[in-house]
């Protein structure tokens, strides 16, 4: 079952320290640059991955997870759900898997959570990683703009 509980959050949040971001943007308006950026800017390492970038915020981004340079401490989705048993076998391929998944607001799969948890990565499901962090870690919404409340746009391809 997906990570529901604040402890269980926070005691999740605490021990990130590299986080790779599928489906990472460059557009200042999609959260799928708006939340890595917040993190990079609470001191995380974050790792890029997008086919369709070069680079991100300094950082040169990778076209899939396979690319990725090091292991993560966990895994940002911003990919409609059709998308995810794919990432999913991608995922449980890596030769040392992240300790969890995140998959962002409006994103749920069962059976690809399900295939995780079996493997021993922990998943959460449906929320937003920047206003979790900002609330269980940081303790402030500050620095998410104005009325900030979660991601605005729905995941898209």
């Amino acid at each position: 079952m997906p990570l529901q509980s604040d402890d269980a959050l926070h005691e999740l949040l605490a021990g990130v320290r590299t986080l790779a971001v599928l489906g990472i943007k460059a557009g200042e308006g999609d959260d799928a640059h708006r939340v890595p950026l917040y993190m990079q800017g609470q001191g995380l390492r974050v790792l890029p991955i997008s086919p369709k970038l070069d680079i991100w915020q300094g950082v040169p981004c990778v076209n899939g997870l396979a690319d990725l340079p090091e292991t993560s401490d966990l895994i940002d989705v911003f990919r409609a759900p059709a998308h995810l048993p794919g990432h999913t076998d991608e995922i449980l391929a890596l030769p040392e898997p992240p300790r969890a998944v995140w998959f962002q607001l409006g994103i749920r799969d069962s059976e690809s959570s399900a295939r995780l948890e079996a493997a021993g990565i922990q998943v959460v499901e449906d929320r937003c990683l920047m206003v979790e962090y900002g609330r269980l870690i940081v303790g402030s919404m500050e620095g998410m703009g104005p009325g900030h409340e979660g991601p605005a746009e729905e995941p898209r391809a």
